[in-house]
């Protein structure tokens, strides 16, 4: 069953600021994907919020996923920022809905997907360079690590 995961910063605190941010937390998303393998479907990085489609293979494999994912970044964030001991990086723990029909698959990939947009970051959704859609104008992007889908692609 494919998730959408949802991991909010406390209190809505931007946690990345600056391209180096968004670069390192893809940094993370591969060294994780390295010891817990994830199909990836789509994502979209914002600077308070991160949303992920992911399909696990597994029972077990998304919360083991996202607990690596999250703690990394945690740790290394407070680390670059001298921050240990500061308090809550994230809002609680990650929230995630299943996916459970092939049209509600396309409709959270397109929200995914244009999260930047609605938050007036950019005029096309193809101009956010921290999702799955604006990605693969960087060569250092994280498209090539988007699985497989479940269900066809549409038709560009």
């Amino acid at each position: 069953m494919v998730f959408h995961v949802l991991i909010r910063g406390a209190g809505r605190r931007n946690l990345f600021d600056k391209d180096a941010d968004f670069l390192a937390f893809e940094r993370v998303i591969e060294e994780t994907l390295r010891a817990r393998p994830m199909r990836i479907c789509a994502y979209c990085l914002m600077s308070n919020h991160r949303h992920l489609v992911l399909w696990p293979e597994h029972d077990g494999d998304l919360p083991s996923f996202v607990q690596q994912l999250t703690n990394t970044h945690v740790k290394r964030w407070k680390e670059h920022r001298r921050e240990i001991g500061d308090g809550h990086l994230y809002q609680g723990r990650y929230k995630s809905f299943p996916v459970q029909t092939d049209e509600y698959f396309y409709q959270v990939v397109r929200y995914v997907e244009r999260n930047a947009l609605r938050a007036n970051l950019v005029a096309r959704v193809e101009g956010w360079r921290w999702s799955s859609l604006g990605s693969p104008t960087r060569p250092d992007s994280l498209q090539r690590l988007i699985s497989d889908w479940p269900v066809p692609r549409p038709a560009m």
